[in-house]
């Protein structure tokens, strides 16, 4: 059986984890909510730093854990974590003070079981740290640092990469440097990654599939963009609601420095961010940055207007606003308006409707 299997159910004081989970075997998933939420600890019950009372977990249909209630199905099985093939990237780099850059990568090897799935050459350059190799982890930046922690996490060539919020501790401009990193693994690397996270940019930048957690449980499960499209929700986004579509490059117009970005059912126009053509990208469109007319407006700075329907309608947390997620051919689009506006255009499920979007973000 591919993919990743995790059931779990662990009783602290004052919390409950118990998630039945089935993820897939490729890209990333990001396990999504707020502080506290179980994110850390289901990535920990997954490593093996956490045994649960109940639990089971297989990785490709690897058994690395077999632990039910007596009479049940369970085993008894139970893989340590230093026998689990897996890389572990923590909030802080924890690399080995007294050793250079490379001897911490050396040291990650030793874990290696054999044939390597990213060679230790491949980490280096992947992870552009190749100058730092001589230095001690005192003389390299917080970014610098968690590279070093990523390379070295690779070393160990993991069927499974666990990343728990690697950028938390980054201020923006060294979160801003190491994302190009972290996409770039992304594209090229065949190993499933579980990325933790709170922060909704790393997910839509990252994350082909989402968990989105809440008080020690899983209330949605799916890919990325028909997930942040749902409007129920019980964790709320506010001012970060919208969605994330796949799409390419279709166009750019050198003049005015815009590329025309194509996705299932439209395109948009976005600033050029230097992408090439036809190259597969993300764009971002904030449920707040779209607006919604019965007829299309030629006049006006929104070059952005697309013939879309009106799917569903919902209760946004202010009382007096909407969330109505549109479909622009097959592809989701979420828009907040106030419900005065929803009740003066009449909006109702099955509308045919024109949607205003008046920013994108280009993901690369």
């Amino acid at each position: 059986m591919s993919g990743i299997q995790a059931r779990f159910r662990l009783d602290w004081s004052g919390f409950v984890l118990d998630v039945d989970l089935d993820l897939p075997a490729r890209g990333v998933t990001a396990l999504f909510g707020h502080s506290g939420s179980g994110k850390t600890t289901l990535l920990r019950c997954i490593a093996g730093l956490e045994r649960p009372a109940i639990g089971r977990l297989t990785v490709d249909g690897a058994v690395w854990q077999d632990d039910e209630p007596k009479g049940q199905r369970g085993s008894g099985h139970w893989l340590p974590t230093h026998q689990r093939p897996l890389g572990y990237v923590f909030q802080e780099a924890s690399l080995f003070p007294h050793l250079t850059v490379m001897g911490n990568l050396q040291y990650g090897l030793k874990r290696s079981p054999g044939a390597a799935r990213v060679s230790l050459d491949q980490a280096i350059e992947m992870l552009g740290i190749g100058h730092l190799l001589d230095r001690k982890p005192a003389h390299l930046s917080g970014g610098e640092r968690q590279r070093v922690s990523m390379a070295r996490a690779l070393a160990v060539s993991p069927r499974l990469l666990l990343m728990d919020e690697p950028l938390a501790a980054l201020d923006l401009k060294r979160k801003q440097e190491i994302l190009p990193y972290l996409e770039r693994l992304h594209r090229e690397l065949d190993i499933p990654v579980l990325y933790v996270s709170h922060s909704p940019d790393e997910v839509a930048r990252l994350a082909d599939h989402i968990v989105v957690m809440a008080e020690g449980r899983a209330v949605a499960v799916g890919p990325l963009t028909d997930t942040l499209a749902r409007l129920d929700l019980p964790i709320q986004l506010g001012e970060d609601a919208g969605v994330v579509l796949q799409g390419s490059v279709a166009e750019r117009d050198e003049r005015w420095h815009l590329t025309r970005v194509a996705f299932d059912g439209g395109s948009v126009w976005v600033r050029d961010g230097g992408q090439r053509q036809a190259q597969a990208v993300r764009v971002r469109i904030l449920a707040r940055d779209v607006s919604i007319a019965l007829q299309p407006v030629s006049a006006s700075s929104i070059q952005n207007c697309l013939s879309a329907v009106v799917d569903e309608i919902a209760d946004d947390l202010h009382p007096a606003l909407s969330l109505v997620r549109l479909k622009v051919g097959n592809s989701p689009i979420t828009a907040r308006l106030t419900r005065r506006s929803a009740a003066a255009l009449a909006l109702a499920p099955g509308q045919p409707v024109w949607a205003q979007i008046k920013a994108v973000a280009l993901i690369g």
